[in-house]
């Protein structure tokens, strides 16, 4: 998924708690009617460098489908900072709209409200078959032994952009491969008044995408086998920690990034403020703020050692967008045909060529155009060093929690205090503490 504000723990809590009276899960593809088989709502998330951006991007496709079906589309560009509370009103309320982005991470969350129409195998083969994804990508649209809650609509994954020219005049011949790497080049370009590399600090999701990785490179997990959370063990804390010294200790980070949550990074990056950028997908992002695609480079995100792969090599959570159909739409039939349109081989290949991500269809992440050495990256991460976050009912809950911990101790860098691992590990298990106990 794409990085977002926090969502308020409270409307996650209402919306769980309510699923035992939503719709309910199920099996079936059951749910909507064709009351209004002439129109659809959208609500797509924002994925361009601003809503007016998505909007040009989009607006044709959706005519496009109009003119095939003569369905009516209406768009509306949601900012990430309102999503999630936006689908979990719709889905406690039961008024939404017939079809939305929802970030992959969310898919089992959003799965227990029952506020989401299940794809099962039948409803699978209205749009070509499940076997047209790429095996990744359905690892995150919900939880395990039950009818995915969503279709894969954009795959990411992250990766190391750097500077080109900022590393030639710092006297750094490659882009690092390790933390440790990481590091002395930071400190080598944080002088003149530019940094090694950004962070959004005060992003809760931005924070636990890291934080997970980081944690799986240490062998650790915030969640047991069963699902419990353990957010205190020794490697996640250690984890953390090296993942906010980046700021506190390395001094690598500008201490107003613990304010950043609105993309800044990535802007300081394409200004030439930060050599270095670790991000999703971000080349259409970087093009958009006027940064020539020779000015950069891209490399995996470093590992503690040796290079990526499975086990503690992982280097990447496996970031992307599903799509989703509101279970109580009024058009039912229109948008199955809706994804079906969208996750074509013809719109997929249109879509993510616009947004620099990777096609979760296999066909349109064949063709050529996604042979470019930014996707290999992107592609290779995926297929070899990138892991699902956990696909639990709480997940939402889990990242609000983490993240804001996360973002209290980037407050704490940034404001001088120090980060020990005897603070990382109260935040730790004061963000455990809200989770449900069951």
């Amino acid at each position: 998924m794409r990085s977002i504000r926090a969502a308020a723990t409270g409307a996650v809590m209402l919306s769980l708690a309510l699923a035992a009276s939503a719709c309910g899960g199920g099996s079936s593809a059951g749910g909507g009617s064709n009351d209004s088989p002439k129109e659809l709502t959208y609500w797509a998330s924002n994925q361009g460098a601003s809503i007016e951006a998505d909007k040009k991007v989009l607006q044709p496709e959706l005519d496009k489908f109009e003119k095939q079906t003569g369905i009516k589309v209406k768009l509306e560009v949601v900012p990430w900072s309102d999503l999630l509370n936006r689908i979990l009103t719709a889905t406690t309320s039961g008024q939404g709209p017939d079809v939305l982005n929802i970030g992959n991470t969310w898919s089992a969350s959003l799965q227990a409200t029952g506020g989401l129409l299940p794809w099962d195998d039948e409803q699978f083969e209205k749009i070509g078959g499940k076997d047209r994804f790429v095996d990744s990508a359905l690892g995150s649209t919900g939880a395990q032994g039950q009818p995915p809650a969503a279709v894969p609509l954009y795959s990411m994954a992250y990766a190391l952009y750097y500077n080109k020219q900022m590393f030639a005049d710092a006297g750094i011949d490659a882009p690092p491969a390790t933390w440790d790497e990481f590091v002395i080049a930071g400190k080598k370009l944080s002088k003149d008044g530019n940094w090694g590399t950004a962070m959004e600090g005060s992003n809760p999701s931005e924070n636990v995408h890291h934080a997970y990785v980081f944690a799986k490179q240490h062998g650790a997990d915030f969640f047991t086998a069963d699902g419990k959370p353990d957010f205190t063990g020794d490697g996640v804390v250690t984890a953390v920690k090296q993942y906010v010294d980046l700021m506190a200790k390395d001094k690598v980070i500008a201490p107003g990034n613990a304010e950043y949550a609105q993309n800044q990074s990535v802007s300081d990056f394409a200004k030439g403020r930060t050599g270095m950028l670790l991000w999703q997908s971000a080349s259409a992002n970087l093009k958009s703020q006027g940064m020539s695609e020779d000015a950069y480079g891209i490399a995996p995100v470093p590992v503690q050692s040796g290079t990526p792969g499975p086990g503690k090599q992982v280097n990447s959570m496996v970031a992307g967008i599903n799509l989703a159909v509101f279970r109580n739409t009024d058009n039912l039939d229109g948008a199955t045909e809706f994804v079906k349109f969208m996750t074509s081989d013809a719109e997929q290949k249109i879509l993510n060529t616009a947004y620099s991500s990777i096609p979760p269809v296999k066909a349109a992440q064949a063709d050529p155009a996604f042979n470019t050495p930014a996707n290999a990256v992107l592609k290779d991460t995926l297929a070899k060093s990138a892991v699902a976050l956990p696909q639990v009912p709480y997940e939402s809950q889990f990242e609000t929690a983490v993240g804001t911990a996360v973002k209290d101790l980037f407050a704490d860098a940034a404001a001088g205090r120090p980060v020990t691992t005897d603070s990382v590990k109260t935040a730790l298990t004061k963000a455990q503490q809200q989770m449900p106990t069951k």
